[in-house]
């Protein structure tokens, strides 16, 4: 169990369920003692002698918090117990060549394919004899499966497919990169915007405005170095991610004016996301691309309204932060990842005049706010 104090709060750290819990410091305190086995009657007598409540109260306190200790969170997604037959025979085998490194990519059907190559569309190259790496996608009525070079990696229920997705961007990752998984602290699922130097992390819920807000800034100056998916290694750096941008049906109106490829690029229809979209190759070009993280920024489009930039608390952020991420199950990345939060300034930038937000942006860049 590790522990970092932030703010007026205390964020816990299980590693055996790689859990994060954001608590009081007496409950935090509760919950080291019972970690060290030490005895109950003891903890209560602790706690009576900090906080004015009868001793009958305060065993009742420390059951409640043993359950936090003893309560198990299930890991997502991947299922060993599903079972996906490999085919003998894949519909479709596409080419992606990524930092010098050539993949093939062989999908069984054209919903394997709908859920992967969109997004890479623009990476595709012509066919090769000198693959690097293999990657093989199928499923059936109920789960999806991938391997590389014939390892399998793992299977998800089709209606968890968003945990397919990212763990197939974060192998991506992992070989472009040539970086094994212990050797990142996370990835986000947020937009990253860059001015070359340093880069701003936009978050918030599907919706809110992030990928609209990343073709907006890479119109104005800007690079886009990743959308929707962000990895942050050891050394602290959020990473370029190849994906195309995407965007939603209810950003064309504002995009297309700027993008005019948008009108007659491909639709996609994803009933199990929920979501209709298009996508939008980025104008950063540099996959090997990694910097340093400026600032977390709680994005929000929202109609008619002025432009409101607060500055929020850590605590605040984290609680958003979190339960979208994949964090590094190892001890000493979480600590990274614990140090690296505590110092990075948090916003929350509520938006409807695009030219204020990107002004906006680049304050943020200056540290001119």
């Amino acid at each position: 169990m590790t522990t970092k104090n932030l703010e007026n709060k205390q964020i816990i750290w299980f590693q055996d369920n790689n859990e994060y819990l954001v608590v009081a410091p007496l409950v935090a305190e509760t919950l080291s003692l019972l970690n060290k086995k030490i005895n109950k009657e003891e903890i209560v007598s602790k706690i009576t002698k900090q906080v004015n409540i009868p001793n009958k109260e305060a065993f009742s306190l420390v059951q409640d918090i043993e359950v936090l200790l003893n309560t198990s969170k299930k890991t997502p997604g991947n299922n060993q117990t599903l079972l996906v037959q490999k085919p003998q025979v894949f519909h479709s085998i596409k080419y992606y060549k990524i930092n010098g490194f050539y993949f093939q990519v062989k999908f069984a059907s054209d919903i394997e394919t709908s859920l992967v190559h969109p997004k890479f569309a623009h990476l595709e190259t012509e066919k090769t004899n000198g693959i690097d790496y293999l990657f093989e996608v199928f499923s059936d009525y109920n789960a999806i499966s991938f391997s590389i070079d014939g390892l399998h990696i793992g299977t998800w229920n089709l209606n968890e497919v968003h945990f397919f997705q990212g763990k197939f961007s974060m192998e991506l990752v992992q070989k472009i990169y040539q970086r094994n998984e212990d050797e990142w602290i996370g990835t986000f699922h947020a937009s990253a915007v860059s001015d070359n130097n340093n880069t701003i992390l936009f978050l918030g819920d599907s919706g809110n405005g992030k990928s609209t807000s990343l073709a907006l800034l890479q119109a104005n100056g800007f690079n886009c170095l990743a959308d929707d998916f962000v990895p942050i290694d050891t050394s602290l750096l959020a990473h370029s991610f190849p994906a195309a941008i995407s965007i939603k049906k209810n950003s064309l109106e504002t995009l297309l004016p700027i993008y005019p490829e948008l009108k007659t690029s491909a639709e996609y229809h994803f009933k199990k996301l929920n979501k209709i979209v298009r996508y939008l190759p980025t104008n950063n070009k540099n996959y090997s691309l990694k910097l340093p993280c400026k600032a977390l920024v709680f994005i929000k489009y929202q109609k008619n309204s002025d432009l409101i930039i607060n500055k929020i608390s850590n605590i605040t952020a984290f609680e958003q932060l979190v339960p979208d991420s994949w964090l590094s199950p190892l001890p000493e990345n979480a600590k990274l990842f614990l140090d690296w939060f505590e110092k990075l300034p948090c916003y929350q930038l509520t938006y409807s005049d695009n030219e204020k937000m990107i002004s906006t942006v680049k304050k943020i860049f200056a540290d001119d706010l």
